[in-house]
């Protein structure tokens, strides 16, 4: 077990803590100050829209400067500040300074404590799955024991939670020391000619088409179940029961890895993914089929997510692990989750519901696509 491994737990702990608490419940605090439903609409997809510039701008500095602990705890303190705009006015345009602050300083913290985790590591992933699900466990409990706080206080103490969240989040960033990054024989390649690289490109194409298909989930899912005349009991038990899948497999997921490797979990992952979104559209009405499609987010999200971040070793790694991670989570969650949730949503006005899902299926076709053609690139290529 890696030496910090407390000290990582405990700060993806309160990093998903907050992260989840905000990004459920932020859309109930807006309505509440009298935002329409486009303005939330907006404001919300700044979660996304800034993944894809602060993960890239904090991940450079981290490992430009190699001082990737003090980047993470000066975030905190930005993220803060930034935070407080939800304290002292109540109009959109208090509302989306802060967004955009709160989300350019934590869409980078995640990526450098991973690529700090794996400099730890030193290639050896055995335990990641077993750090990186105490993320999954933060976001469980903190939306959990936020929900009974909103139901007696009101929603008016989402801003207090989430601070306190936020203020954890610091603290648990002192408590991270900086790990000395692998040495390297000869001098990484340059970034860009990285990007250039046809089993890269394809390799980020793929990852954005898996999320941007799970955009069905983060952004349409609960509404889907409402419309279909589930209780809001129901929807959270669904939530828990996907998250309590994936905290599972990360804890469990290292001898498939010794014993698979990277590419034929992925392989697994995106097969599963596809046969998913077809039972959501499919059994909109059948709650036991929504309860099986519930379980296969361990394999769609915690085993290509780890998936992805082993792949990724291949090229980012050393110097460049800090803008390795950023760049899945910009291109990946930024793009992807942006673009996707974009296009799904004038689906859905289009053509219903629950060809949502089925289209999401053959985003995910696509992804596999794209991965196999990474995949036989790299070999062809020695890469």
């Amino acid at each position: 077990m890696p030496a910090q491994a407390f000290s990582f737990a405990l700060f993806l702990f309160c990093y998903y803590a907050h992260a989840g608490t905000w990004s459920t419940y932020a859309t109930l605090f807006f309505a509440d100050k009298g935002m329409t439903v486009a303005q939330i609409g907006v404001l919300m997809s700044m979660i996304q829209v800034l993944r894809i510039v602060g993960p890239n701008v904090w991940g450079y500095v981290a490992d430009h400067y190699d001082r990737r602990v003090l980047v993470l705890r000066m975030a905190g303190f930005a993220a803060l500040a930034g935070f407080s705009g939800f304290f002292i006015g109540d109009t959109f345009g208090h509302f989306m300074l802060a967004m955009i602050v709160l989300n350019l300083f934590t869409s980078g913290q995640a990526p450098i404590c991973e690529a700090l985790m794996l400099s730890e590591m030193k290639g050896d992933l055995t335990y990641y799955g077993r750090i990186r699900m105490w993320g999954s466990i933060g976001f469980i409990v903190s939306v959990t024991l936020a929900s009974l706080a909103l139901e007696h206080y009101g929603i008016i103490t989402l801003p207090w939670v989430a601070a306190a969240l936020l203020v954890a989040t610091i603290a648990a960033a002192f408590r991270l020391r900086d790990v000395p990054r692998r040495t390297h024989k000869t001098a990484p390649p340059a970034l860009l000619s990285l990007l250039r690289r046809r089993e890269v490109i394809a390799f980020f194409a793929s990852t954005a088409l898996m999320v941007s298909a799970h955009a069905s989930l983060y952004t349409f899912y609960s509404l889907y179940l409402e419309r279909s005349g589930y209780s809001k009991t129901v929807i959270g038990a669904m939530w828990s029961l996907g998250v309590l899948a994936e905290v599972m497999l990360f804890y469990f997921q290292a001898p498939l890895f010794k014993r698979w490797g990277a590419m034929r979990m992925m392989y697994l992952a995106l097969g599963i993914a596809v046969v998913r979104f077809l039972m959501i559209g499919f059994g909109s009405h059948i709650l036991w089929l929504l309860i099986v499609a519930q379980l296969m987010h361990a394999a769609t999200f915690a085993l290509h997510h780890s998936s992805s971040v082993m792949s990724l070793q291949r090229w980012f790694s050393g110097p460049l692990q800090a803008r390795g991670q950023a760049l899945y989570m910009s291109i990946s969650y930024g793009i992807g989750g942006s673009l996707g949730g974009l296009f799904l949503a004038q689906w859905w006005e289009r053509a219903g519901a629950e060809t949502v899902y089925y289209v999401a299926s053959a985003l995910v076709v696509l992804s596999a696509l794209a991965a196999t053609l990474s995949f036989r690139w790299q070999q062809r290529d020695g890469h």
